[in-house]
């Protein structure tokens, strides 16, 4: 099977989630199964993926506007078919198109994007809901939010992230690095972009409920300002240290109390995954895909209850032995999730898609 995967996002400065999901899922498609072709709109990068290629001198804004605009041509890119990680999705007009829907947060939380984005995605969505052969979630829940907005169920395919355990990790420098940052020895964790949906201002008040109990706990925010105003954050025992290195982010994670996640949307939760892998105990909200990811490895809360979520993160630093057990019952169940088996979950999507295309070509 030749694949044609969009890597728009592998090529900018920072890749972000979608980057990170394209990266992990190139290094792990099986290659006796899968002739990997990839292209996107830049230049190649340093370490370019597998047969890259450029496929326009457009600044990529412009392409993915004259993608979402102008269906009636094909991407110039070898493949048998074509899969769109994100919600750019080039046409793909001679062959299967199969796009992946991470979430649908532009259509349940608006006010979190630009105007724009939420019309570039709401566009990209009806594309997917039109046009795609298949379409990849990485939870159930975001299954049930897509047949919602009327996209047929038998189209959509659940295939849960991975994420990669090293085996021997060097944590020696770890309190050096947190030290580096000027971020206090005893922290809770939140990690994500600063917006709205992230619900931190209710974790704020938690911690500072804590503190007024006389518990010496800092709050670490690692992400980077989003769109709209999330007010509640100004606090001496916050601190936000923005974007962080892969190095500096699982310092903090081994190094914090408790990994929390309030979010009241997720469409998977990527950073309680890679909390839980770092044998770092996690507190989430008990809604939307969360409690797919943590399952009862982890302490799920209401997510609008500041008072529980003071009471559990308490727990949490006082009580080190049921803070280890939390922990290594996480680690645990990370270890289910693998790139290996959401690869070939995505083989198999891949191998219905082309199905159902040719079922749809015949008649």
């Amino acid at each position: 099977m030749k694949l044609a995967l969009h890597v728009g996002q592998v090529t900018q400065p920072i890749p972000g989630g979608i980057g990170r999901y394209t990266k992990s899922l190139i290094k792990a498609l099986p290659k006796d199964e899968v002739t990997l072709y990839t292209f996107a709109c830049a230049d190649p990068p340093v370490d370019a993926p597998p047969r890259y290629k450029k496929i326009s001198r457009l600044n990529y804004r412009l392409e993915y506007s004259i993608w979402h605009r102008f269906r009636s041509r094909d991407v110039d890119c070898e493949g048998d078919l074509l899969h769109a990680p994100s919600l750019a999705v080039p046409p793909a007009k001679s062959r299967p198109l199969v796009v992946t829907v991470h979430d649908i947060a532009f259509l349940r939380h608006p006010g979190a994007f630009s105007r724009r984005g939420v019309h570039f995605h709401t566009r990209g969505l009806a594309i997917a809901r039109k046009e795609a052969a298949a379409i990849i979630v990485p939870s159930r829940f975001t299954h049930d939010e897509l047949v919602r907005e009327g996209v047929d169920p038998a189209l959509i395919h659940v295939i849960p992230h991975g994420i990669d355990i090293e085996p021997d990790v060097d944590t020696t420098h770890d309190t050096d690095i947190v030290t580096s940052l000027g971020v206090p020895s005893r922290f809770v964790l939140a990690v994500g972009t600063l917006e709205p949906r992230k619900n931190l201002p209710m974790l704020v008040r938690a911690v500072d409920s804590l503190r007024n109990k006389g518990e010496d706990l800092a709050l670490v925010l690692v992400g980077p300002r989003g769109w709209g105003e999330v007010k509640g954050l100004d606090h001496d025992f916050v601190y936000e240290v923005g974007r962080v290195s892969d190095e500096i982010l699982n310092a903090l994670m081994r190094q914090a109390i408790v990994y929390c996640v309030p979010s009241i949307y997720e469409g998977f939760g990527m950073p309680a995954l890679e909390a839980m892998s770092r044998n770092t105990a996690v507190i989430a909200a008990g809604v939307a895909s969360l409690p797919e990811v943590v399952g009862d490895a982890g302490v799920l809360l209401d997510p609008l209850d500041s008072a529980v979520w003071a009471n559990a993160i308490e727990r949490m630093s006082t009580d080190e032995e049921y803070r280890k057990a939390q922990a290594q019952r996480g680690l645990v169940r990370a270890k289910s999730f693998t790139w290996d088996s959401s690869a070939r979950a995505h083989v198999a999507a891949y191998r219905e898609a082309l199905r159902h295309w040719r079922t749809q070509v015949r008649s």
